[in-house]
């Protein structure tokens, strides 16, 4: 491949894909680091250019990922559950609507998340916010398809578990009759 073909394929690449890999680096890690993530993604993509596969976003924003896992173990900053969600509940892109925002209960998605393992919530988010196909989604996390199908099928019900008994407790918490607390009222 010559330099100006590779000039017009990487232009083509960061054209089609920046956004996705920027919202994807924004909901991975820390939004201060997802410039240089997306950066450095796509000074991965022009080093190996003649290696990007010809359906290119499952394959960088598995360098995305990987990227972002480095910066976050190079910076050894623990994120709690709670903030990372924050981020995530914060981000509002006005050409790509939060695809929580069309869930009837965000928060109890966004608890039911919180209380899911990391690889599960990446698989989960990979589907439904990036609109990846189960074979991308394998292909970003380094499985094979019916791997990726089989942790999918598992990060689901944990998430139904998880937001069955989110809506438990706040059943509960609504039924508290509010007579006790009323008692030194008027």
């Amino acid at each position: 491949m010559t330099d100006p073909e590779a000039v017009r394929r990487l232009t083509a690449l960061y054209d089609m894909h920046h956004r996705q890999v920027h919202a994807y680096a924004m909901r991975r890690g820390d939004p201060q680091l997802a410039d240089e993530v997306v950066t450095d993604t796509f000074m991965v993509a022009w080093r190996r250019i003649a290696d990007v596969p010809s359906n290119p976003l499952p394959w960088l924003l598995g360098v995305a990922r990987n990227l972002t896992r480095e910066h976050l173990r190079r910076s050894a900053r623990q994120t709690s559950n709670e903030d990372v969600l924050r981020v995530w509940s914060s981000l509002n892109d006005v050409n790509e609507p939060d695809p929580a925002d069309i869930v009837a209960d965000r928060d109890s998605v966004l608890i039911a998340l919180a209380q899911l393992n990391e690889d599960d919530r990446e698989l989960l988010t990979l589907i439904a916010w990036h609109g990846l196909s189960t074979a991308e989604a394998a292909e970003v996390v380094g499985c094979t398809t019916i791997t990726c199908s089989v942790r999918l099928h598992r990060a689901r019900r944990r998430l139904e578990q998880a937001m069955s008994s989110t809506s438990d407790e706040r059943r509960a918490h609504r039924a508290t009759p509010l007579k006790p607390y009323l008692k030194d009222a008027v």
